[in-house]
């Protein structure tokens, strides 16, 4: 009788997790589409929605300003801003679950620094691949932050077989540390593409389109999907490389899956909205003081919430001094730097409370 109780306790507590997660998804996307320099009443949105999407009757059609607003602006933007939100919460719960540090986030590993050298150099070289023009520069990110932790695993390996994750956060600063000074070089020779180069680096999801949706999907699905799929082996690696070792898991093959998926998710985010920070820190870490650190539900969570804060930071970035409009790494970074120095006080103050 006990155990049923505690199911169904369980049960309950992460349905009502789901729930307020998803609602909160839909709050950020309903006001990210209907808020903004022209404003679009809800009820209207939903009728743009109801006709444009699911091609449901609609008695009176909506103004064709508002749907070119929703259906060509709005509506992408805000797709937009949530994978990348998604990718970059779930990939920061992974990694925080592996190196078993709450303070990791994806670009521990130099794979931001990656994505945005090969975006930097294109813009640079003003670099253009035949067959796909507009997208060479998410392309050659994406191709950058896959080599980018390629190497990092390799010299880890180079230094420690056993690939400790200590071995593999010094390997990640030392390139993330490398690849910086080299966009530092980038921008100190760059003349008339500085604006653009720095622009894309301090992040947004401005003027991206539906092309852009589908330059990131395929690599969410498939990065979120390989996460998923290794939950119970991040819980077991939580308590310890060795205690996973004990339970069956093979360490080596499920670490090297994590930090590959983790590095889709981040160099796609990157390559399509430039380097947007603290996501990765900041969301895992609320998430799992409110839920728990079961990664079987942190993930998708994560991914939800992540998804919905981006949405509201890009709302704030675009309409806190209009008409101008801010880079969203600027809001994330606002409101990620405090919240990482609370997080590394309080650690501090647990330690010395242990001690």
């Amino acid at each position: 009788m006990p155990n049923q109780s505690i199911r169904t306790y369980l049960t309950t507590k992460w349905a009502l997790a789901y729930l307020l997660a998803s609602l909160f998804l839909l709050f950020a996307s309903t006001i990210g589409i209907s808020f903004g320099s022209v404003s679009v009443p809800i009820p209207v949105l939903m009728q743009i929605i109801g006709k444009e999407i699911f091609h449901l009757p609609i008695s009176a059609d909506p103004d064709v300003m508002l749907t070119n607003i929703v259906m060509n602006i709005r509506l992408p933007r805000v797709l937009l801003a949530g994978l990348v939100g998604a990718c970059l919460a779930i990939a920061g719960a992974a990694f925080q679950g592996l190196l078993r540090n709450p303070l990791a986030d994806p670009y521990t590993l130099g794979i931001s620094s990656g994505a945005s050298v090969g975006a930097v150099v294109t813009l640079f070289l003003n670099i253009s691949l035949p067959f796909i023009g507009l997208y060479t520069l998410p392309a050659l990110s994406i191709l950058c932050s896959v080599i980018t932790i390629f190497c990092v695993l390799t010299f880890a390996k180079k230094m420690d077989r056993s690939m400790k994750v200590e071995t593999i956060i010094l390997t990640g600063i030392i390139f993330s540390s490398f690849l910086s000074a080299f966009i530092s070089l980038m921008i100190a020779l760059t003349g008339e593409e500085l604006r653009q180069i720095i622009g894309w680096l301090m992040g947004s999801v401005s003027m991206r389109g539906w092309n852009y949706i589908g330059i990131i999907l395929p690599f969410f699905i498939i990065g979120s999907l390989i996460l998923i799929m290794n939950t119970r082996e991040l819980n077991a690696m939580t308590f310890g490389e060795d205690r996973a070792k004990h339970l069956g898991v093979d360490v080596q093959r499920r670490k090297m899956w994590i930090l590959i998926a983790g590095s889709i998710l981040t160099g796609a985010a990157v390559a399509v909205s430039g380097t947007i920070g603290f996501v990765g820190l900041v969301i895992p870490h609320l998430v799992r003081r409110i839920w728990g650190p079961d990664h079987r539900h942190l993930l998708p969570l994560s991914l939800l919430v992540g998804s919905g804060f981006l949405i509201l930071a890009d709302l704030v970035a675009r309409t806190i001094i209009a008409p101008s409009e801010l880079p969203i790494g600027v809001i994330t970074s606002l409101i990620g730097a405090p919240a990482f120095a609370l997080i590394l006080l309080r650690r501090r103050r647990v330690g010395r409370t242990d001690a």
